[in-house]
């Protein structure tokens, strides 16, 4: 059932309530979600509130379609154990480079399993629900459909989960720029003010170049003197471009279901083949 997120942290918030949560009772929130009757969404630190539409049942003496107040709080993890995290976080450069750069790391809950700890909730202690709807099943529908809210918010923001459990992406950055190795990585990631350069036109000026040797015209122009038929072979077109990789896959302008790093390397292929067939 977690194929609803675009993005893999999003799917494994899912996959991580499926361990505990009945598969009906999400797959009716799925519906609630996609039918746009979550209304008022509002994720605060560890806390989600949101108001979800109910049903018109004439049955059960529903004539007014009902809006049910609803609330998930996941339990933090306690300032310790979040300095033993980050400690070893900080003494591997594959995290720290990442998460400077608004990445997730795709192994990070090895890091927690360390200290014997989940970035993603496994048990069902771990968070805490309410609905004021009349369902006494937790979680009812209207719970189910706001988790699936969560991974699409997830999807956009993968340290959503690193504040839902008590430490804010501001300050994950703060205290890895603290360690020696964050503090290194940091410095080739900071912004750098380039002053304009002041110049009277912005076309290539000519250059003039004395020849050593006559020129026949006439040879010159009948094309008797060919270019050379074979060209050096173009390296493979990457994204080395720290400005582009820092926003990571799905920066906040990026609107788009797929990688914007994969679009942007998809028109490097492009530009690199277009050049070399005009050669």
């Amino acid at each position: 059932m977690a194929g609803f997120s675009r993005t893999w942290w999003g799917n494994r918030f899912i996959e991580a309530l499926e361990e505990f949560t009945d598969d009906a009772r999400l797959g009716r929130g799925r519906t609630y979600a996609r039918g746009g009757k979550v209304l008022k969404f509002q994720i605060n630190k560890s806390k989600i509130t949101a108001t979800v539409r109910g049903s018109v049942n004439p049955y059960f003496g529903v004539y007014k379609e009902p809006k049910y107040k609803t609330s998930i709080e996941i339990a933090g993890i306690s300032k310790v154990k979040w300095t033993k995290v980050i400690k070893s976080i900080s003494s591997k450069a594959a995290y720290v480079s990442k998460l400077l750069m608004n990445e997730m790391p795709d192994n990070i809950e090895n890091v927690f399993s360390e200290f014997e700890l989940h970035l993603l909730p496994r048990r069902k202690k771990e968070i805490k629900t309410e609905c004021s709807c009349p369902d006494f099943t937790n979680p009812c529908k209207h719970i189910a459909g706001v988790y699936y809210l969560v991974a699409t918010e997830l999807d956009h923001d993968p340290f959503l989960m690193f504040e839902l459990r008590g430490l804010s992406k501001a300050d994950l950055k703060k205290e890895l720029i603290k360690t020696p190795l964050g503090n290194i990585l940091s410095q080739e990631l900071r912004d750098k003010t380039i002053e304009p350069d002041e110049r009277v036109s912005y076309y290539t000026e000519p250059i003039t170049e004395e020849f050593t040797e006559d020129i026949d015209i006439k040879e010159f122009w009948r094309g008797e003197k060919t270019f050379p038929q074979t060209t050096e072979p173009s390296s493979k077109a990457t994204v080395p471009a720290v400005l582009i990789k820092k926003q990571g896959d799905f920066p906040p302008f990026w609107e788009k279901d797929n990688s914007f790093i994969q679009v942007m390397e998809h028109i490097y292929d492009q530009v690199k083949n277009r050049n070399k067939n005009c050669l």
